[in-house]
């Protein structure tokens, strides 16, 4: 298990370590969330990454080059041929903003990618590099590229999901409340197609920033430019909740049994509702924040996602 996780770790590093300049922070990877997690839960295994059967995958793809600099993403996609294609998921990895990488993703996308899905697993600036809103135009730009390219992963562009995890879900949450945003949009690459989604899965991601619920503080700050007193709007631009409204698509909150992690959603439910838009609440029990990274907890949240995909993009087909 270690070697597998050094791999995918140094082939993460790889990518960064090609572009020097780029300050890299280290202080959230899936082994330091596992020693941290076991003390209190020491049934957990790490859900490593492990190819199925009938899943192709390209990985390291150059999508975007802002200012030079290239971001990465790989794609596990089904091996049959469909001739409507495939609906996608673009998976946006965690760590606050500032740590993480799209390796993160992978035993999650492949997963995904079995149960007829082109899963992306996506990577993104991080606050030690430039501050919001680069994450926001790069997610958007990894959207557009698929897009673009929908022909060689046999993907459905009409059926694109964000998902993401913590910060990720953050993120996922924004892009996909930001349909039709150009502000948020950014300029680089395929700007002929469009970056919007048409499902979201929340896992663990807060709503907004700047809220009862929320607990955010500098490591926010450190990606939102400032403080909230500091910096208001950007705080209000950048949460979901602000942007919720006619053109959100459904929405699925998959949670930890902590509640600052989901801060804004019930609001933001309310005012799915309003419009008539569907979502799900899926708390699971007795959790860590990172619970997606592990067993028991990983089968059951690619269940959820999966279902609630089909329920969205393939009309309730049934899984057993």
């Amino acid at each position: 298990m270690k070697k597998l996780l050094l791999i995918l770790t140094l082939t993460a590093n790889i990518c960064i370590a090609q572009q020097p300049n780029i300050p890299r922070d280290t202080s959230f990877t899936v082994y330091s969330a596992y020693n941290k997690e076991k003390k209190k839960f020491p049934q957990i295994e790490i859900a490593e990454p492990k190819m199925p059967g009938g899943v192709l995958s390209k990985e390291n793809i150059v999508f975007s080059s802002p200012g030079n600099r290239d971001l990465h993403l790989d794609v596990f996609y089904p091996q049959a041929t469909s001739k409507k294609g495939y609906p996608g998921v673009i998976l946006i990895f965690g760590g606050g903003w500032k740590s993480g990488d799209k390796s993160m993703s992978v035993a999650m996308a492949q997963q995904i990618a079995a149960k007829g899905y082109v899963a992306v697993a996506v990577e993104y600036r991080l606050s030690p590099e430039i501050q919001y809103p680069a994450a926001v135009h790069d997610v958007k730009a990894a959207i557009r590229f698929m897009r673009a390219n929908a022909k060689d992963y046999n993907l459905d562009k009409s059926k694109i999901a964000v998902h993401g995890v913590s910060a990720g879900g953050q993120l996922a949450a924004l892009v996909g409340t930001t349909n039709g945003n150009k502000k948020l949009e950014g300029n680089e690459g395929h700007l002929e197609q469009s970056s919007d989604v048409q499902a979201i899965i929340d896992i663990d991601g807060v709503l907004a920033f700047k809220h009862p619920e929320s607990a955010e503080g500098q490591v926010a700050a450190e990606w939102l430019g400032g403080t909230y007193e500091q910096r208001p709007k950007i705080w209000e631009e950048a949460s979901a909740l602000t942007h919720v409204g006619k053109n959100t698509p459904p929405t699925l909150f998959i949670n930890s049994s902590l509640p600052r992690f989901h801060a804004g959603r019930d609001d933001m439910i309310k005012k799915l509702n309003a419009h008539g838009i569907y979502s799900e609440v899926h708390t699971v029990p007795d959790t860590p924040h990172p619970f997606w990274l592990f067993h028991p907890w990983f089968q059951p949240t690619v269940d959820y996602t999966v279902r609630f995909l089909d329920k969205v993009f393939k009309k309730g087909k049934k899984r057993k």
